[in-house]
């Protein structure tokens, strides 16, 4: 994949500011694109776009995608700067971390708010000038959004829902040129787990796993450009989350024990066997 397939593109990515979002945004700089960096940090973003600049034209945007109204100036913005859009990548995204039994709804709703609401505002406000661009819109998932993670409903309930709407999309302008992509990384070393909310809506503050075994933000990162490039309909990363979606399709009822197996091993987990 050449980098220069992306030389001058316009490209908005949310969650800018870390793990998947901050590894993308240097990449795609370091390829000649024109960055739009969104998060709800300015601080980040400006340290961000001080490094970036070096390479490439950089906008930053202090973005809550919980917001509709944020989400509209940001592609309004973005417009106005640069008079079109190219890619928006859907990354801003967080996680939890508890039974369903013991969890405050409250939850739920900010983890549908982020991921999911923020998904559609972004896209609902950028569709036309994606349209105008024969574009892409790519919806950064998880395994969870394909087999439902046991500890993680208001996670795997959002990234579902944002697969639905994605897969939805992509059938409404089959015809039109818009190439939409559904991106799932599995298990990625970054921030995430470290900021997933538990029961009672507050940040775990530690992870659960070995980030060192878990392919890195930069490499995701690369696989997101080729899919890209190659105008992808959906990528699976990792053989895990390959055989994962493969086995969900055929014999459900064996990934809900291998999850539940394998998930319950977690230190700390929130359910045993």
């Amino acid at each position: 994949m050449k980098g220069n397939h992306f030389k001058d593109k316009v490209i908005i990515i949310t969650g800018a500011s870390s793990g998947i979002g901050l590894a993308s945004s240097r990449l795609f700089a370091s390829y000649g694109a024109r960055i739009v960096l969104a998060a709800r940090s300015a601080d980040k973003l400006e340290k961000i776009a001080g490094e970036l600049s070096a390479m490439t034209e950089v906008l930053c945007v202090k973005t809550d995608v919980t917001s509709e109204e944020d989400c509209r100036t940001l592609i309004d913005r973005t417009v106005e700067r640069f008079g079109g859009i190219d890619i928006l990548v859907n990354n801003a995204g967080i996680s939890m971390r508890a039974m369903f039994r013991d969890l405050d709804l409250s939850v739920i709703r900010r983890l549908m708010d982020v991921n999911f609401w923020g998904t559609v505002y972004c896209t609902k406000y950028a569709l036309p000038w994606l349209l105008k661009s024969k574009g892409s819109v790519v919806g950064v998932i998880s395994i969870a959004g394909f087999a439902g993670l046991p500890g993680r409903t208001g996670y795997s309930s959002s990234k579902y829902a944002i697969r639905g709407f994605l897969d939805t999309l992509r059938i409404e302008h089959l015809y039109d040129g818009l190439h939409v992509m559904i991106f799932a990384p599995g298990f990625t070393a970054s921030n995430v787990r470290n900021a997933a909310l538990t029961a009672d809506g507050s940040e775990q503050g530690s992870t659960p796993r070995d980030e060192g075994k878990m392919m890195s933000a930069e490499k995701v990162a690369g696989y997101l450009a080729k899919g890209l490039a190659g105008r992808k309909r959906e990528m699976v990363l990792t053989p895990l989350g390959r055989a994962t979606v493969f086995v969900h399709k055929f014999w459900p009822w064996l990934t809900d024990k291998i999850e539940f197996s394998y998930m319950s091993k977690e230190p700390d987990s929130p359910f045993h066997k």
